[in-house]
């Protein structure tokens, strides 16, 4: 069964940038910190990453979040979705109108201009796809930036949460939860390393 998950990484006084974010500044002043755990040794944080991308049958981002990765200084063969852990799931874009051109062409990306909820949508078929091809179960990643999973939690479309919980208080940036629906959560496991708490939750 495909899930619909929320997957980010976020500051201990809850932002997953820091001040000043876009497509020059990655994650803002000090938000490198956020993702210390994803090039990591340590073996807890190496399989929560392979665990996290083999599930992944296609990925959720917003448009802010793309315009950064397939920016000159986003994404490359070494810190792409997953790097060196399993092949690249479909991406899936939220924006109000598709990018003129792509750099990354070599990913599998669809724009999706009729808003959040269609977006999940697309990402669930291409999901479900994924899994007849593998013979496995296969899940929608939302990756981000904080207002798509944020929204997404709040619009009752996420079915889990898997947060990295950094050691570090960004004091500014872009907040992961702005208000909305009040959700229930039962939490699942906690995996604690020397880079991040690793928090999974199902949301009731």
């Amino acid at each position: 069964m495909t899930r619909i998950i929320g997957d980010i990484s976020v500051s201990l006084d809850g932002f997953v940038t820091g001040p000043g974010p876009g497509p020059e500044s990655g994650l803002g002043t000090a938000g490198d910190a956020l993702h210390t755990w994803a090039f990591s040794d340590d073996p807890d944080d190496r399989r929560v990453l392979r665990e996290a991308t083999a599930r992944s049958g296609a990925v959720v981002l917003g448009r802010r979040l793309f315009d950064v990765v397939d920016g000159p200084n986003g994404w490359d063969d070494t810190t792409g979705y997953g790097a060196g852990e399993v092949g690249k799931p479909a991406f899936v874009v939220v924006t109000s109108s598709p990018p003129e051109s792509v750099r990354l062409t070599e990913l599998d990306w669809t724009f999706v201009t009729t808003g959040l909820a269609d977006a999940v949508t697309a990402a669930r078929e291409r999901a479900e796809a994924a899994s007849a091809d593998s013979g496995k179960d296969l899940d929608v990643v939302l990756m981000g930036g904080g207002a798509t999973v944020g929204s997404a939690l709040g619009e009752g479309l996420v079915d889990g949460l898997a947060l990295h919980l950094a050691p570090v208080v960004l004091g500014a940036g872009t907040p992961l939860f702005t208000g909305g629906a009040q959700r229930r959560l039962v939490q699942r496991s906690v995996t604690p390393t020397s880079t991040a708490t690793h928090l999974i939750y199902d949301v009731l």
